[in-house]
């Protein structure tokens, strides 16, 4: 019976991973629905102190970059393969860095404004896309994330500022 490398489990490892428990490979929009899997590792990094949750990031962002080449590679070397949604679940978590108050809301608008940033890929979300294999898979959701980050930033003190109570509650 024939054995399985260390490579080939690398291999398989890393795409279970990158596919998101295989939910990238759910057309349509697997980038859409894998993103979703952010949100749990959003809330759960919301635990930790500032500095912490800013570490956990940057740590998971590395460690999404090596699973997403490795992966990247097992499909067949693609730029940014659709079927990986690491680099939506990893980036979620940026989006709401800052945002101590959580409501439905508030997650709901985080996640459409990332997904809105991730899909139109404003500048310069398009020259990160173009670094090296997992790098590049990552930096363009990294990208979109902090300008998610932002606008909902912005949204939040418009909410305020008008005392409108949509986002955040009293």
């Amino acid at each position: 019976m024939p054995t399985m490398s260390e490579r080939d489990l690398a291999s398989r490892g890393a795409l279970w991973l990158a596919t998101g428990m295989g939910v990238g490979l759910v057309v349509p929009a697997p980038g859409t629905i894998g993103g979703l899997w952010g949100l749990p590792f959003a809330w759960a990094l919301g635990f930790l102190e500032p500095s912490a949750q800013q570490t956990a990031i940057v740590l998971s962002v590395f460690a999404a970059v090596a699973i997403c080449s490795l992966a990247a590679r097992a499909l067949g070397g693609g730029k940014d393969p659709q079927a990986i949604v690491l680099d939506e679940i990893v980036a979620l978590p940026i989006v709401y860095l800052g945002v101590w108050q959580r409501s439905p809301a508030i997650w709901v608008t985080g996640f459409l404004l990332f997904r809105l940033f991730d899909i139109t890929k404003p500048f310069p979300a398009p020259q990160a896309e173009r670094l090296n294999s997992g790098w590049g898979i990552m930096a363009d959701d990294c990208v979109a994330a902090g300008y998610a980050c932002l606008a909902l930033h912005a949204l939040l003190w418009l909410d305020d500022a008008l005392d409108l109570s949509w986002l955040a509650t009293a």
